[in-house]
């Protein structure tokens, strides 16, 4: 209930976001589809970090309705992911690093398909592009809820699962990188209101699994219920999309983007095009924009060095930059987004899954794990996002800024002390239930909220035309750190 007021204040926020000669925002209903489409680009990662216990339970062989393969010599099953010793009965667990591997492939993907994107933008439509992801997501989600009633061998369950997550975290890339050169020409307001969906997936997810637990159904059962929520969500997404362009706000932000992008790809040529806008440009009149006039209409006829300025200021003002120029406004947005998700990725979920409570009472430490690790920074992490809306510290030019981004490196430490089982190196000086909540809360918080403003700084500091680049290289570099955590969470989980 705490989030209902945010979501209100950030739709009566939405309502101010006008123009002279644009339309409004009517019931806010671009404002709902756009954090609509941020929940489900990261609806794959959260469903799938969130249900660990679930996976662990597959590959460990615990025994449950899952089902478990028969030794063919025998009665007994065979226990997924243990190997027999050959000289005792003692069974040896084999460890999958689940966490690990799948934070992995769930980033690289992400990465190598958000390069792809500049190709399969001049190729491929965005409609097509956005439904495609959006209907192969919610196909692989069916594909995970009915491998839940398959009996299979912990090596197959585990290969299958990791090409699962590869695949649907592919077409998550496409998908979000897609959403973000879209969003992007909206108003500011619409990219903030995005991250905020993206943060609330965590969210979804956490209270999906909390309902799960405490179900009164069989472990099976459970987890069946809790893979079809995500399906449902992906079909409401792409249902969202689907309306998006038909909403008279989106649809005017839309085709002013397009008009810009195509006002120099006239048949005979940018000059032409020129021509029939001097004179609107001279009187500060261009394209319903009160622009400062360059030069009189007396004057155009008058001087050779003055049409060569204006054709100038035209060309410049309606073609995009290249890459590396928009690189060059945004590359501390870009390394401070990269820095910020490495941090956070090289321990979350990684190793903050093997965090235990110092209580060891069985009944709570069947919700220890979803309510401490994943409810709590999900939470935290939106909370995070939301106050970007009403606060927006430091600048996008202060130096203070990136000072901030290095200084979370603190949590990796912080939370690699706390209490975990099997520790070999590391000694425990956080063992309390409340010093893991603290540390995970202060952690979540700088997550979201500097993410945002990263995110929110970037098109800002471009023009408008070159905001959709901005928003490619932002989502690249945002993958880099993901991936670059990713990596780093192997070493750190083998520290502990």
């Amino acid at each position: 209930m705490s989030l209902c007021p945010m979501f209100v204040y950030r739709l009566k926020s939405i309502r101010m976001i006008t123009q002279k000669n644009g339309p409004v925002d009517r019931g806010c209903a671009v404002a709902v589809i756009i954090f609509i489409l941020g929940l489900g680009t990261l609806l794959p990662w959260n469903f799938f970090i969130t249900a660990t216990e679930y996976f662990d339970d597959r590959l460990k062989g615990t025994p449950s309705s899952y089902g478990t393969t028969p030794v063919a010599n025998g009665t007994t099953p065979v226990a997924n992911g243990t190997t027999p010793v050959t000289n005792g009965t003692t069974p040896v667990t084999k460890d999958y690093e689940f966490a690990s591997f799948m934070t992995l492939l769930a980033q690289l993907p992400l990465l190598l398909f958000t390069l792809a994107n500049s190709f399969l933008y001049q190729r491929i439509r965005e409609k097509v592009r956005i439904a495609v992801s959006l209907v192969s997501i919610l196909c692989l989600f069916l594909l995970t809820a009915i491998m839940v009633k398959v009996p299979m061998q912990p090596d197959s369950f585990f290969s299958i699962t990791m090409a699962t997550i590869w695949f649907i975290n592919s077409f998550g890339a496409v998908l979000q990188g897609s959403l973000f050169g879209l969003v992007g020409m909206l108003p500011p307001k619409y990219s903030t209101l995005f991250m905020s969906g993206q943060g609330l997936a965590g969210i979804f997810a956490a209270l999906a699994s909390l309902l799960s637990i405490l179900s009164k159904t069989d472990k099976a059962s459970a987890a069946l219920g809790y893979f079809i929520t995500p399906c449902v969500a992906t079909l409401l997404t792409l249902l969202s999309y689907l309306l998006l362009p038909h909403l008279e706000f989106a649809r005017f932000y839309f085709e002013k983007s397009q008009s810009h992008h195509g006002q120099l790809a006239t048949p005979n040529g940018p000059f032409e095009s020129a021509d029939k806008e001097k004179e609107a440009l001279a009187n500060g009149d261009l394209n319903g924009y009160n622009n400062e006039p360059i030069i009189t209409n007396g004057d155009f006829e008058a001087s050779r060095t003055k049409e060569a300025l204006f054709m100038t200021k035209q060309t410049d003002s309606h073609t995009r930059s290249s890459v590396l120029a928009v690189f060059k406004k945004v590359w501390v947005m870009a390394l401070c987004v990269t820095c910020v998700l490495a941090v956070t990725l090289s321990v979350f979920p990684a190793v903050t899954v093997k965090v235990k409570s110092v209580y060891g009472n069985k009944e709570w430490d069947r919700y220890f794990l979803c309510v401490c690790c994943f409810i709590v920074f999900n939470v935290m992490d939106l909370i995070g996002r939301s106050v970007t809306s009403m606060v927006q510290w430091p600048s996008k030019r202060s130096r203070l800024f990136p000072v901030l981004v290095v200084s979370r490196v603190v949590f990796i430490p912080l939370i690699m002390l706390c209490k975990t089982d099997n520790r070999q190196y590391l000694p425990v000086l956080f063992s309390h239930d409340v010093a893991f909540v603290a540390i995970m809360t202060l952690f979540a918080v700088s997550n979201g909220y500097l993410i945002c403003l990263c995110m929110s700084y970037a098109p800002q500091l471009v023009r408008s035309k070159d905001c959709e680049t901005a928003g490619a290289l932002m989502t690249f570099f945002l993958a880099l750190g993901l991936s670059l955590g990713a990596a780093l969470s192997f070493l750190l989980r083998n520290l502990l």
